[in-house]
């Protein structure tokens, strides 16, 4: 098979991944998720959305992990033909590929793990370490038109490659990571994979990872400090370094550590090894490490007025907006623009704040919007010039990036209804797709104090509700109602080629869209 050049196995996974295809979590390497070249879903047609199918699928679910979300390939070559597919991962190690059309599992893949776990678990067990598949895989063209290859970590930290059209390897597995080191989802930029770890699962240090598929060589650094736990994984900028938050963890950059801030990381292109490139501390990082209120937030980059900016967050509940040249400016404590609180007045560190991922689109007219999910009530001094009603358990926030005078702001637009736990968003053609994941958060009680555990909150989750928004209002144009029985923790939806897709804690995949 002819390989096609590094450069432009990136450029292409790049583009194709925000149209007719969505090949890694968050839609890009920047994760803005952002479907551009959506053509079917409208602001005028979202209230005809229907359930096309619902899928069960054999995976069986760790702690109150199941299903992540879907990627998507418009156009796989398969043994009967063209096929539009989506690649599905089970937290139990397992790969499916899915006829979209139809709705049917073509093939699946369990991976046969290298590795034993300890009997007592060791750092591996319990609710933020549940073991097996954590990390979204991504996928890339493979060199030839309708060939694909999925990227993924297992459990026992070995990449795979995989023929997408038959799950077949394409090359022998290889070592990239400890095992049970909980990594998030991966990104693909020039011919390297990147991932990050947290909670220490396994007894692992939190780090970087990256694995050159060029010469096989892994690369890693890690902060010294909390773990990175950016749900959609890192985002990428155009110059190669990768961005993510980090958790809980002194802010002591002198002494090496790097708790409750952002770091940007590089890959060095003599010996492959990573490098800290730059890094910000928010002004009351300590305050923040005293709270439990992580930088635990995948970032979002984007094009803005010739300079490419970044806006990341956390559980303290507000936006940092950056320029990547400087993300943290001369002191590493200044960016270009914080906002104020948007919620988590009562200072929650479980079931309030910021969450998840970010957004980010430009309308018609080139205005640059920004979106932020948001747990809890918004804060009594925070408000937006269109508003839908009382949120009490969640929201969809938008912003409009604006400049003058060389000054950056974020300027609220709207906030959306509420939702059960709003989750991160997806913009199609102007249209916001998001979701309430209706989980039970909740960690601390009075009766028992500090009671993080599956057996407690499983019982007190409901189900989820996907709704599509006016992405100029924020405006209610459709809803799920019921039709979704279950909920789902720490995963996210995936859109291509009008039909929308979420999977619930019960190992049912589900897919919404037009009919024809």
């Amino acid at each position: 098979m002819r390989r096609i050049p590094v450069v432009t196995i990136a450029a292409l996974c790049c583009r194709i991944a925000i149209g007719a295809d969505w090949l890694t979590d968050g839609g890009d390497v920047k994760r803005d998720a952002w479907a551009r070249d959506e053509k079917i879903f409208s602001t005028s047609n979202a209230k005809d959305i229907k359930l096309l199918w619902k899928l069960h699928l054999d995976n069986e679910p760790r702690q109150m992990h199941n299903l992540f979300p879907p990627l998507v390939i418009d156009r796989l070559e398969t043994k009967n033909g063209i096929r539009q597919v989506a690649i599905e991962t089970g937290v139990s190690d397992n790969i499916y590929a899915i006829d979209v059309e139809k709705g049917e599992v073509i093939w699946k893949k369990h991976f046969q793990s290298t590795w034993t776990p300890p009997a007592n678990g060791g750092r591996g067990g319990g609710i933020l370490c549940p073991g097996g598949i954590t990390a979204t895989p991504v996928v890339a063209p493979a060199g030839t038109p309708g060939k694909y290859t999925i990227y993924a970590a297992s459990w026992d930290g070995m990449l795979h490659q995989l023929d997408a059209s038959n799950g077949e390897d394409v090359k022998p597995p290889a070592k990239f990571m400890p095992p049970n080191g909980k990594p998030y989802a991966l990104n693909l930029f020039k011919d390297v994979i990147y991932t990050h770890t947290a909670q220490g699962c396994g007894g692992n240090p939190n780090m970087v990872y990256s694995y050159d598929l060029a010469t096989n060589k892994v690369g890693t650094w890690g902060p010294a400090g909390g773990g990175m736990w950016g749900r959609t994984g890192p985002a990428i900028s155009s110059s190669g370094v990768m961005y993510t938050g980090t958790g809980d963890g002194r802010w002591d950059p002198a002494n090496g550590t790097y708790g409750d801030g952002i770091i940007g990381v590089q890959q060095n292109p003599t010996t492959k090894s990573l490098d800290l490139v730059d890094y910000y501390g928010p002004s009351n990082a300590e305050w923040l490490v005293k709270r439990d209120l992580d930088m635990q937030v995948t970032p979002v980059i984007f094009d803005y007025k010739g300079k490419e900016l970044m806006v990341d967050a956390g559980k303290e509940c507000r936006l940092y907006l950056m320029d990547t040249e400087s993300i943290g400016g001369d002191d590493h404590r200044t960016p270009l623009y914080r906002s104020p609180l948007l919620c988590n007045e009562d200072v929650n560190f479980a079931s309030a704040g910021i969450w998840g991922s970010l957004a980010s689109w430009v309308d018609a007219k080139g205005t640059r919007w920004v979106l932020t999910p948001i747990w809890g009530k918004p804060h009594s001094q925070f408000h937006a010039p269109i508003e839908h009603g009382e949120v009490i358990n969640g929201a969809i926030v938008a912003f409009k990036v604006e400049e003058s005078g060389g000054k950056y702001t974020l300027e609220p637009a709207w906030m959306s209804r509420d939702m059960n736990r709003a989750e991160p968003p997806i913009i199609a053609n102007g249209v916001i797709f998001a979701y309430g994941n209706g989980e039970d958060t909740d960690q601390a009680y009075p009766d028992v104090g500090l009671d993080d555990v599956a057996e407690r909150r499983i019982p007190g989750s409901t189900h989820a509700v996907l709704y599509a928004l006016d992405a100029q209002t924020g405006k209610e144009l459709w809803n799920s109602g019921d039709q979704i029985k279950s909920w789902n923790h720490w995963s996210g939806i995936s859109l291509a080629n009008g039909r929308v897709y979420i999977g619930t804690f019960d190992g049912n995949l589900y897919c919404f869209g037009i009919k024809k």
